[in-house]
Order: structure tokens, then C-alpha cells, then sequence
């Protein structure tokens, strides 16, 4: 079964439940600034890939609703900078 990662707007973060078990992203939103905060995996998901999955989904969202992402949490920066597109020709 595959489990989309959801925006949780009142609590402010990105949530992906696997087995019981939920990864987050805690964001702060000010106009088109997405600001991801922190960034925690369970002890359970840690090396299955579910944070950089959750980052993913966090970028096509951003993407979708043209949002600047401003990384604080040193996971996402270098998430980010590993991840980072190259520039359109």
C-alpha cells in the first residue's frame, strides 16, 4: 500500500506514516516562503529512505504552489543542495 505524504496545515508540517510509524517536516509559511524547520524520522525509519522521500514530496508541493524553500534544518539543506536541479538552459 503506498502512503502519500500529507500537508498537515494546522499543525503546520508534512507528515509520512509508514507502518505506525510518522516522519515530519515542520514548516513555517509566510506568503511564498515555505521555511522547513526541522526535519524528524523514527528511530523505526531511519535508512529506509522515508525523510528523503518526505523531501521530495515537500519540493513537488513547493513546486506546485511556487514556493521558495528556505531550508533551517541541516537535513534539508543538505537534502537540497544534494538534490538541486541543474539550471535551465
Amino acid at each position: 500500500m503506498t502512503v502519500d505524504v500529507i500537508n498537515n496545515e494546522q499543525a503546520s508540517r508534512y507528515e509520512y506514516t509508514v507502518d505506525g510509524h510518522t516522519a515530519f517536516a515542520n514548516y513555517r509559511r509566510e506568503g511564498k516562503v515555505l521555511t522547513i524547520l526541522y526535519v524528524e524520522a523514527p528511530p523505526e525509519l531511519r535508512g529506509t529512505g522515508a525523510a528523503g522521500h518526505l523531501m521530495e514530496e515537500i519540493v513537488a508541493d513547493a513546486r506546485r504552489q511556487n514556493l521558495d524553500i528556505v531550508p533551517v534544518c541541516g537535513y534539508a539543506a543538505a537534502w537540497l543542495r544534494k538534490h538541486k536541479e541543474p539550471a535551465s538552459q
